[in-house]
């Protein structure tokens, strides 16, 4: 039976917030969480961009569920090495319920030292690079590596976890499916696509953890979720690698103007039908998927919760 797990958006929440959100979604019933890692929301309307890691330390003590990253760029902003530290201290503070999701990340959160933002190809070189230097720190040996990308000279980490970190790839592609299929522990993809999920599998991934996640806008009127979505997330449906390469929210802002309503009615589950939001989740189940993520993009967060708890959890429960 998959497991169902809520997404925290720290594009769209402070601390406080997300920290509440998380206590809400052990109560209601989800069995793990996600949290995003952005230096910059998508957009102005979003409005926040706390730092994961301090989120993270305040989450291992506000709840018992499994905390991942979803995903950090261990590249460009941060050095694998900085992040190898993070996610090492994140892991004792859970007592090993840290999972490291990372991906080749977008060029919003990744350019802001100046650095040049190389192409895909490159950009999965350097994710490969990356999680190789960030696996021989967490063995808390010292660690010396000239690389293409990277030198590491003398670094050792003395906080480590006893068990190693998990480090599940994100791919939205097949180049970076078959990334995470060879190097990774796990794979992570928001789309509810089986042909991808069996790539991975086929590829190496074999029973490795398959996560995927999703948005929602429950609201009791619908409209008025269409046009919240419309308002928040409307960049989520552009189209192509518009989301890695544009550099700041501005231009975000400007391209969604070309996302209309009726494009996120097709697109986005609002509204308060049982039906759309089990349907929703459960074609992630059909995929494949090990687990599952949603996110409330709506301001009726209690609400939400209520209503994954009392109906749409025990629906999906009942459908394997």
């Amino acid at each position: 039976m998959p497991e169902y797990g809520y997404f925290l958006s720290c594009e769209q929440y402070g601390p406080a917030e997300l920290i509440e959100q998380a206590r809400m979604a052990e109560q209601a019933g989800f069995q793990a969480l996600w949290i995003s890692d952005h230096y910059h929301p998508w957009n102005d309307e979003q409005g926040q961009s706390p730092f994961v890691w301090s989120v993270i330390g305040a989450l291992s003590e506000a709840v018992s569920l499994p905390i991942e990253t979803a995903v950090t760029c261990p590249t460009v902003r941060m050095h694998p090495a900085v992040v190898a530290q993070a996610a090492a201290t994140s892991a004792v503070m859970t007592g090993n319920r840290f999972r490291l999701g990372v991906g080749s990340g977008e060029a919003l959160n990744e350019h802001i030292l100046g650095d040049h933002w190389p192409p895909a190809h490159i950009r999965l070189d350097m994710l490969e690079e990356a999680v190789q230097v960030m696996r021989r720190l967490f063995t808390g040996e010292e660690v010396n590596h000239h690389g293409p990308h990277y030198t590491v000279e003398n670094a050792r980490l003395y906080t480590v976890p006893e068990e190693p970190i998990p480090i599940d790839i994100s791919g939205f592609g097949p180049a970076a499916t078959q990334l995470a299929s060879r190097v990774g522990d796990g794979y992570i993809t928001m789309m509810p696509d089986e042909a991808m999920v069996e790539q991975y599998r086929k590829g190496g991934g074999g029973g490795k953890l398959v996560s995927g996640g999703t948005k929602v806008c429950y609201d009791t009127d619908t409209d008025e979720a269409v046009r919240t979505v419309h308002r928040l997330w409307a960049n989520e449906q552009l189209p192509g690698e518009l989301g890695q390469v544009l550099p700041s929210p501005k231009h975000f802002e400007q391209a969604q103007q070309l996302v209309t309503e009726d494009m996120v009615r097709g697109n986005r589950v609002c509204g308060g039908d049982v039906d759309e939001h089990v349907a929703e989740l459960k074609q992630f189940a059909d995929a494949g998927f090990d687990r599952i993520y949603v996110n409330q993009i709506g301001p009726d967060l209690r609400g939400f919760f209520d209503f994954y708890r009392t109906k749409v959890l025990p629906q999906l429960q009942q459908a394997v």
